[in-house]
């Protein structure tokens, strides 16, 4: 079943590159204060890199001048990739976190996994964007297809904020 508004961040490890190699991020630290998150299929892929993380990326002080905490992506990839795409396509400069679901638990608690054997693509995230307070989901917008970035991005999420 599909998370809804009114539902709890589920609990879940993620992972970060840190210092000395992969960290350990707990769900409940994104469960303080309000966090814009969104979810993508793959980094690296077409409409992940080409629209929705530039999407978050041209929009990250308009988030912060409305009062979100924080910025977080997930993506089903491991950490060095979620590392190496977030540098890549400037999300780290716009201090957008993002955190691999390396073994795909958030997404699968979520209710948002696919696959697409065709793409290569297996046990991958819906393309979501939300609004947490306090690890509550204020917004949850789900794209129909892993192709599209329209309820999703940026720009659709900053006016629900």
């Amino acid at each position: 079943m599909t998370i809804t508004v009114g539902d709890k961040l589920p609990a879940a490890k993620l992972l970060r590159v840190g210092a000395s190699g992969p960290e350990a991020v707990d769900s409940a630290d994104l469960a303080r204060g309000r966090v814009a998150l969104f979810g993508v299929p793959g980094a690296f892929t077409g409409t992940c890199t080409n629209a929705h993380m530039p999407s978050f990326v041209r929009n990250a002080d308009a988030f912060r001048g409305k009062g979100v905490d924080r910025i977080v992506c997930i993506t089903v990839n491991d950490p060095f990739v979620a590392d190496a795409w977030a540098k890549s396509t400037g999300a780290d400069a716009a201090g957008i976190e993002v955190l691999a679901d390396a073994d795909g638990s958030l997404t699968r608690a979520l209710g948002l996994d696919f696959d697409a054997p065709a793409a290569g693509l297996q046990g991958r995230c819906k393309r979501f964007a939300a609004l947490l307070k306090d690890g509550v989901f204020e917004s949850f917008e789900v794209e129909d297809s892993p192709g599209q970035c329209s309820v999703s991005a940026g720009e659709a999420l900053l006016e629900k904020v």
